[in-house]
């Protein structure tokens, strides 16, 4: 394996922790900040008011990390590498409302889980990249068939 290898490898685990992390615990901040607000509404003055509460606050900036981080390891692993492998984050998800918001888990939801993990580390021990020719980026079509 190459040092170039190597490093794509140690940058995609990563970028993949932090997608997983930043989205288990952007969605977990979300749900603590809306539970204190069970009168929320779809008028202007309440989303408003929702989004500058402390904890709602937390879970978007969260989940803005998230999304960036999510598109960065998608520019250089593949799609069917970067969905299974981040599901992870649905397995934590589910211990996080089990453990911090004592949600009631039922037995099919555990299966659920338990289902998304195998398949996680069936392909988490896969490489993430299955081009082995790296695209040139100058090279690439504008996406609407421009010139």
């Amino acid at each position: 394996m190459s040092d170039e290898q190597q490093r794509i490898g140690l940058k995609t685990r990563i970028l993949t922790l932090v997608v997983v992390l930043s989205n288990v615990f952007g969605n977990s901040a979300l749900n603590a900040g809306m539970r204190q607000r069970p009168n929320f509404t779809f008028t202007p003055l309440s989303v408003v008011a929702t989004i500058f509460t402390p904890w709602v606050g937390i879970g978007i900036l969260l989940l803005i990390l998230w999304l960036l981080s999510r598109m960065a390891l998608l520019s250089w692993a593949d799609l069917s590498y970067v969905l299974p492998v981040t599901s992870i984050g649905y397995v934590l998800s589910a211990v996080s409302g089990r453990i911090f918001f004592a949600e009631h888990v039922t037995w099919q939801r555990w299966m659920g889980t338990l289902l998304i993990s195998a398949g996680m580390m069936l392909v988490g021990s896969t490489k993430p990249n299955t081009t082995e020719e790296r695209y040139d980026r100058e090279h690439v079509p504008a996406i609407g068939g421009g010139a």
